[in-house]
C-alpha cells in the first residue's frame, strides 16, 4: 500500500536496528506512552530486534483501557435512564465497570448504540428530537477536537437534545504525574504521534527541560518506532536530552492550532481518575465540557 508499505520495509527495519545496536552502549529504559505503540511493538517483534541495552516499558495505554471503573459506572447509569440513547464507539462496549459493562446494559434493555463518529450521534439526535442523545466521548487530545466540533455543530443547528459525557484524557499532564511519583526510572519517552499531531512536538519539551529525559515523537509503523528509539538512544549517549520528531510527515512543532482552538472552546481541564493510575494529585488530566459539574 503506497505511503504505508514504505514504513514496514523489513530490510530498512533491520538496518535501523543495526544502527541502534552500533550506537547503544548504556542500559536505558524507554517508555512508550500509548497502547497503539505497545500493540505495534508486540505485533512487529520490535523488542526482539533491539539490543539488550535497550528496554521498552509500556506506559498508561490507550484512552479506552485507562477509563476508570467509576466513569464506566456513570455511563452505564446514564444509559439506564428511561428514554436516553447512549452512543459510543464499539471498543467501549465491553470495557468493564465495577459490576457490568455497556454491552450487558444494552442486553438488559438500555438503548446503547454503537456509532462510527459524532456525525452518527448528531444524526440520531436530529431524528429523535424527543429523546436525549448522549455521546460518550473517549480519547486523548486526538479525538477531543472532533467531539468539540460536534457540540458546536449541535448548538448551531439548534439540537438541544444532544449531550456529551466527556471522558477525554490529557497525555502530557499524566506523564508529569507518573514522573513526579518517582516509582519508575526512565531515560526516555516515545511520545504518541497522533496526540502530537494536535499538540505539536513542543508540548513535550518539559521532559528534557524539567526532568532531564529524552523524548522522541513517533508514528505507529515499525520504522517510525525504530527511528524514535534510535533518536532516544543517540540523545542518551550524547548526554543531551531533547525533543525530536521521528514523525515529521504528521507532526509540526506547533501542532494544529485550529483543532486546539476547537478543543478549548468547548472543554476545560479538570482532574480525572485513570484506570491503573488513580487520580494524580494537583494535576488536571481530563477535559470536561465547559459548565459541566
Amino acid at each position: 500500500m503506497r505511503f504505508l508499505d514504505e514504513f514496514r520495509d523489513p530490510a530498512l527495519a533491520r538496518k535501523l536496528a543495526g544502527r541502534i545496536r552500533t550506537v547503544s552502549t548504556k542500559p536505558v529504559r524507554f517508555m512508550e506512552f500509548c497502547g497503539s505503540h505497545t500493540h505495534a511493538i508486540l505485533r512487529n517483534g520490535i523488542r526482539q530486534m533491539l539490543p539488550p541495552t535497550v528496554q521498552l516499558l509500556s506506559g498508561p495505554g490507550c484512552p479506552v483501557c485507562v477509563t476508570s471503573n467509576a466513569d464506566l459506572d456513570r455511563a452505564i447509569a446514564m444509559a439506564q435512564i428511561p428514554n436516553v440513547i447512549l452512543t459510543t464507539f464499539g471498543d467501549m462496549l465491553r470495557v468493564p465497570g465495577s459490576y457490568s459493562n455497556l454491552q450487558e446494559a444494552r442486553a438488559q434493555g438500555a438503548d446503547v448504540r454503537m456509532v462510527y463518529s459524532t456525525l452518527d450521534a448528531l444524526a440520531l439526535a436530529r431524528f429523535n428530537p424527543g429523546r436525549p442523545v448522549v455521546f460518550l466521548g473517549v480519547g486523548f487530545e486526538t479525538t477531543a477536537p472532533t467531539v468539540a466540533a460536534s457540540v458546536l455543530q449541535a448548538a448551531k443547528g439548534g439540537l438541544d437534545n444532544y449531550y456529551v459525557l466527556s471522558l477525554h484524557k490529557l497525555t502530557p499532564p499524566v506523564t508529569v504525574a507518573l514522573l513526579q511519583a518517582g516509582e519508575v526510572k526512565l531515560d526516555g519517552v516515545i511520545a504518541p504521534g497522533h496526540v502530537s499531531a494536535i499538540l505539536g512536538w513542543r508540548a513535550w519539551q518539559f521532559l528534557p527541560q524539567e526532568f532531564g529525559i529524552a523524548c522522541a515523537v513517533a508514528g505507529f509503523e515499525p520504522l517510525d518506532i525504530l527511528l524514535g528509539v534510535e533518536k532516544l538512544v543517540e540523545q542518551v549517549e550524547s548526554g543531551r536530552p531533547s525533543v525530536e520528531s521521528a514523525y515529521s510527515r504528521g507532526v509540526r512543532p506547533q501542532g494544529n492550532s485550529e483543532a486546539l482552538h476547537l478543543m478549548y472552546q468547548v472543554f476545560e481541564v479538570s482532574p480525572a481518575s485513570w484506570r491503573g493510575i488513580g487520580t494524580p494529585p494537583r494535576i488536571a488530566t481530563a477535559l470536561l465540557c465547559r459548565g459541566s459539574e
